[in-house]
C-alpha cells in the first residue's frame, strides 16, 4: 500500500513464466491424480516427482514402492523422471516425502496472464510448500482462532475473501470512509492482494483446512480471521497519522467485542529515519507489540535510493520481511535475497525474508492497480506481484499459524521461532537476516525462552520526520509539520495520555475526531461525516513496477 506518504513496497508483474509444462496438471498430497495424454489403463506414463526438502532420496524409493521405476534424478530441482502407472500417481502424491508429481510434458515457454496461477514459482501451492506450510496443516493448525489485523488499503468480498466471518471490519480510517459505496472497499487493490496471501480460503475448500489441491486457491494461514482496517484511498493516499489512528484501535479494541488479534500486517512504509527511540510510528507499533500483538513490516524495496530499511520495520521489536526470489524453481536451495529487497545497514537490517518475487493472489478487478497494470492479470481472478509487501504478508501468515498451535506465546518468542528456525540463503549473506523462512521447522521447535531488551521508543518525537519525504496534499497544499490529517495540531503528550489511560478511541473516535462508518461486531462508529475528496497523493514511483 504506498501512493503519497507510503514507500511502496510490492511491484505488480506479468513477465514470462519460463519452462512452464504444457500439460497444467500438478497433483499434491490429497488432490485428485489424472495423467495427461492417451495411455492405456495399465501403461506406464512418464512424469516427474518433486521431493521435499532433504527428502530426494526418500522419494525415489517411494517410486519404487509405487510399481513404477526412476528413469534420471533431476538435482537441480530436487526431483526424479520417472514412469509411473496412472492408478499410483495419486498415492503417491500422499507420500509424506513427496512434494508433488506432475506428468513430464514438453516445454513451451507461456506468458503469465495465460499460465496456471495455481502452478509454478509464485503461486500459493509452491509458496505453501516453499515455507513448509503443508506438513503444518497435516497436522491440523491453519490459523484458527487467530485474527490478524490488515492495515492497508481495505479489502473486497471476492472468492477467497468472502465466507462468512472471513473478514471483521473495523473502522474506515481513508479519505473514503464518508463514501457510502466504498467505505471499507478496497479501491485500489493491494490490501486485498495481502490478505489473501495471509488467509485466504476458497469457498470450495473446506474448515479446517489440513490440505488443499493445486487448483484451489488457499493462503499461508487460510483459516485465520482478518480484521480490516482500511487507512488508503483508491489511490493509496493515506498518512502517518491515519496508520498510526488504526494501530492505536488496534491496541484498545484487539481483543474486544469477540476479536482476538495476535498479529498485525504492515506491507508498507516511510524513509522517515528519525531514532525509533523518539519516532511516534515506531512508538505505536511497539505499544501493539508489548500488548501481545506480532507486528510484521516490509523491509522495503530500496526505492528510495538507499539499502536502509523502512519505517517502521526499522524498529528492532518488530519482524522486519525482506523479500526473496525463488529463482524460477520450487526448492529453496537456489533462492536468493530479490535484488528490489532493501538489504539494510549496519544497524538494522531485515530480520528474515520469505517468498516475494511473482506472487500470485487474489485480483481485485476494476481497482486502480488492476486497471493501471493489466499485465499483471492472471485470468479472471487473481493478479501477480513481486515486493516486500508480498513477503511481509506470507510471514504474518506464519505467525498465526504459530499463534494457533501455541496461543500462549509472546511476540519475542514468536520472533525467535521465526529467526532461530530460517534457513541460510547460499551465497546471499548481506540482507537474509536469518535466511529464509521455515514455518514447518519453527511449528516443530521447542518453545524458546526469549525476551527482546532494547530501549524502548518513547514516541516524543517528531509526526513529520516520521512522513519522510513524501506527503498527501489538500488543494494543492502539502501536509507539513506536526498537523495531521484530522486538521488538528500532533500533540505526543496527549496521545500518549489517552493511549495509556485508554480513552483516545472512546465513543468511536480517536483523539476527538469522530468517524462514521458501519456497525462493526456490534459497536458502531458514529459521527459527522466527512470525506477526503480534495486530498490527494503523490504517484508512485515507476521504479516499483
Amino acid at each position: 500500500m504506498n501512493a503519497a506518504l507510503w514507500k511502496s513496497s510490492h511491484r505488480w508483474t506479468s513477465g514470462i513464466v519460463a519452462a512452464a509444462l504444457s500439460a497444467a496438471v500438478c497433483v499434491t498430497a490429497g488432490a485428485p491424480a489424472q495423467a495427461s495424454g492417451a495411455s492405456a489403463p495399465g501403461e506406464a506414463v512418464p512424469v516427474i516427482v518433486g521431493a521435499r526438502a532433504g527428502q530426494v532420496a526418500a522419494a525415489g524409493a517411494a517410486v519404487a514402492d509405487a510399481g513404477g521405476r526412476v528413469t534420471r534424478r533431476l538435482d537441480v530441482i530436487d526431483a526424479h523422471a520417472a514412469e509411473l502407472p496412472p492408478v499410483a500417481v495419486a498415492e503417491l502424491a500422499k507420500d509424506p516425502a513427496v512434494a508433488w508429481v506432475t506428468p513430464d510434458a514438453s516445454v513451451t515457454l507461456s506468458h503469465a496472464p495465460t499460465a496456471d496461477p495455481s502452478l509454478g514459482p509464485g503461486s500459493m501451492t509452491h509458496v505453501a510448500d516453499t515455507i513448509g506450510a503443508r506438513p503444518v496443516w497435516k497436522d491440523g493448525v491453519s490459523g484458527a482462532g487467530v485474527d490478524v489485523a490488515v492495515i492497508d488499503s481495505g479489502v473486497v468480498p471476492v472468492d477467497g475473501l468472502r465466507a462468512p466471518g472471513k473478514v471483521v471490519n473495523g473502522p474506515d480510517l481513508s479519505f473514503e470512509s464518508g463514501n457510502d459505496e466504498a467505505r471499507y472497499l478496497d479501491t485500489y487493490g493491494h490490501g486485498t492482494h495481502m490478505a489473501g496471501i495471509i488467509a485466504g480460503r476458497d469457498d470450495a475448500v473446506a474448515s479446517p483446512v489440513r490440505s488443499a489441491g493445486h487448483s484451489r486457491f488457499v493462503g499461508v494461514a487460510p483459516d485465520a480471521r482478518v480484521v480490516n482496517l482500511k487507512v488508503a484511498d483508491a489511490g493509496g493516499a493515506t498518512d502517518v497519522s491515519q496508520v498510526i489512528a488504526a494501530i492505536d484501535w488496534v491496541v484498545q479494541h484487539g481483543r474486544s467485542n469477540g476479536l482476538n488479534i495476535r498479529v498485525m500486517n504492515l506491507s508498507f512504509g516511510t524513509d522517515g529515519v528519525q531514532d525509533y527511540r523518539v519516532d511516534p510510528l515506531a512508538h505505536a507499533v511497539e505499544q501493539a507489540w508489548h500488548r501481545g500483538v506480532v507486528v510484521v513490516a516490509a523491509a522495503g524495496n530500496d526505492g528510495f535510493g538507499d539499502t536502509r530499511i523502512n519505517n517502521p520495520a526499522y524498529d528492532p521489536y518488530v519482524v522486519a520481511v525482506g523479500g526473496s526470489d525463488g529463482m524460477g524453481t520450487i526448492p529453496a536451495d537456489d533462492d536468493v535475497v530479490a535484488p528490489w529487497s532493501s538489504r539494510g545497514d549496519a544497524v538494522r537490517g531485515p530480520d528474515l525474508v520469505a517468498p516475494g518475487a511473482s506472487v500470485v493472489s487474489l485480483r481485485d478487478a476494476g481497482s486502480q492497480l488492476d486497471r493501471e497494470h493489466p499485465g499483471a492479470r492472471l485470468g479472471e481472478r487473481f493478479f501477480r506481484g513481486s515486493g516486500t509487501s508480498q513477503a511481509a504478508a506470507v510471514v504474518s501468515g506464519a505467525a498465526a499459524l504459530l499463534l494457533q498451535q501455541r496461543p500462549g506465546l509472546t511476540p519475542d518468542q514468536v520472533k525467535a521461532l521465526l529467526t532461530s528456525t530460517a534457513r541460510p540463503l547460499a551465497g546471499a549473506p548481506v540482507g537474509q537476516g536469518a535466511g529464509t523462512l521455515d514455518v514447518s521447522a519453527a511449528a516443530a521447535a521447542p518453545t524458546p525462552t526469549s525476551v527482546q531488551d532494547w530501549p524502548r521508543s518513547r514516541g516524543t518525537g517528531s509526526l513529520e520526520l516520521s512522513r519522510g519525504s513524501t506527503r498527501v496534499a489538500k488543494d494543492g497544499v502539502p501536509l507539513v509539520g506536526e498537523t495531521s490529517v484530522f486538521l488538528t495540531t500532533w500533540s505526543a503528550t496527549g496521545w500518549l495520555t489517552g493511549l495509556l489511560l485508554g480513552t483516545t478511541w472512546s465513543g468511536g473516535s480517536w483523539t476527538g475526531n469522530s468517524w462514521t462508518g458501519n456497525s462493526w461486531t456490534g459497536g458502531s462508529w458514529t459521527g459527522n461525516s466527512w470525506t477526503g475528496n480534495s486530498w490527494t497523493g503523490n504517484s508512485w514511483s515507476s521504479a516499483q513496477w
